[in-house]
């Protein structure tokens, strides 16, 4: 078993709590665990992007 350490607080395998991660799929929401092996890995392979948003631009009076 492997224990986590966060600050002073040892936590123990058994005491944490799984996450559970959700994503939007053909317009509607479900857990990435109720997808099939190949789903899955499609998922893992998935690339996160950031937005980054432009400076304002100055409005003409």
């Amino acid at each position: 078993m492997s224990d986590v350490k966060i600050g002073d607080v040892i936590l123990h395998e058994s005491e944490r709590q799984r996450c559970e991660v959700w994503t939007r799929v053909m317009g509607y929401h479900r857990p990435v665990s109720a997808f099939n092996p190949g789903k899955q890995a499609e998922h893992a392979e998935r690339l996160h992007f950031r937005e980054d948003r432009l400076p304002a631009e100055p409005r003409a009076a």
